[in-house]
């Protein structure tokens, strides 16, 4: 199966100090491409990653699973210093909500 550059994810920004907008894949982060316009360094990036995909496929490389097709499970493991744990218990407890619905509304965006 040959892999798709279009099912990656990608950010454009604006490079106030080089004048240009700058295209990244999320999926691959040492990719970069710019360009004047954001249409075109989104296909500049798009042709970036397409070139990477088909080598890597060549050469029989595991390529990233897109984030747009990757499940996820809904559960992230957080480690934090003991005093950040207690202080953010106290809190919630203080709210009267779980632990976790405490540090979901601290994290959310929406």
């Amino acid at each position: 199966m040959q892999p798709k550059a279009d099912k990656y994810s990608y950010r454009i920004v604006w490079s106030e100090e080089d004048k240009v907008h700058v295209a990244r894949c999320l999926e691959f982060p040492s990719l970069a491409a710019h360009a004047e316009s954001a249409d075109l360094a989104l296909k500049e990036i798009g042709d970036v990653v397409q070139g990477v995909l088909d080598w890597m496929q060549k050469d029989g490389e595991k390529m990233p699973e897109p984030l747009g097709l990757k499940k996820f499970r809904g559960q992230v493991s957080l480690r934090m210093p003991p005093e950040v744990h207690r202080n953010l218990s106290i809190k919630s407890s203080e709210e009267g909500v779980s632990l976790n619905q405490y540090i979901l509304s601290k994290i959310c965006i929406a």
